[in-house]
């Protein structure tokens, strides 16, 4: 039955790149009223995301998955392809648990002296750089 799977092609971009291009059986991302999983000849799709885990799956019955940790971004389904524009994806597998610590405490300790009055940095972005750190932790499994 392996010539019945519907293969559709898949990318998964960010500023820097393609995290990931090339075809799936399914691809799963966080939506931001909740995940979305797409199979070929979806209907077409337009969503906006939010950080979480995104998920391509390269054949479900190996259980052949790809993980990554996004960030948020734009999703759109159209003609047997799938597109997801994300801030920033890191495979699950490569997270580096005591990195995503490090700057997730740096920045808390930061945003901790600008509500004290005591830093002038730009509070959205230590916000950012505080939800990056939590969503690797998150889909890593150590959070």
């Amino acid at each position: 039955m392996a010539d019945d799977k519907k293969l559709f092609d898949v990318s998964l971009v960010t500023p820097d790149g393609p995290a990931f291009e090339g075809e799936a059986e399914m691809i799963v991302v966080p939506g931001a009223a909740g995940e979305i999983g797409v199979l070929a000849r979806h209907a077409p799709l337009i969503a906006t995301l939010k950080a979480g885990s995104t998920r391509v799956y390269l054949d479900r019955d190996s259980n052949n998955v790809r993980e990554y940790a996004t960030g948020p971004g734009f999703f759109q389904v159209q003609l047997d392809r799938a597109i997801a524009l994300v801030d920033d994806a890191i495979l699950a597998n490569e997270i580096d648990d005591a990195r995503a610590r490090e700057q997730l405490e740096t920045a808390q300790q930061e945003l901790e002296r600008v509500e004290r009055g005591e830093s002038s940095a730009d509070r959205w972005q230590l916000e950012q750089r505080i939800k990056h750190a939590e969503n690797q932790l998150s889909v890593s499994g150590r959070d």
